[in-house]
């Protein structure tokens, strides 16, 4: 049950990462959700191996945000370069 709501609070941290990183994103919707949903998946996996947070609360839901953050601007970089 905790992955899923993972995966359910990934969607929601993928429209908020979208926020914070303007510009265009040539996969929309689809691809923001995914991003949000994979950054929100490594993140937990991440902070809970290296105990930085339990399976719930705010420091995890910003961990989230972070992670999909980063992914979206890694997936930014690298939709940019290829298309120079």
């Amino acid at each position: 049950m905790h992955w899923l709501w993972v995966f359910i609070v990934g969607l929601v941290v993928g429209l908020i990462a979208k926020m914070f990183m303007p510009g265009k994103d040539p996969g929309g919707f689809i691809i923001t959700a995914i991003l949000g949903i994979a950054g929100s998946l490594l993140s937990t996996f991440v902070g809970e191996k290296l105990h930085l947070w339990g399976e719930s609360g705010l420091v995890h839901f910003l961990g989230s945000i972070g992670g999909a953050a980063i992914l979206l601007a890694i997936y930014h970089f690298a939709t940019r370069s290829s298309s120079s």
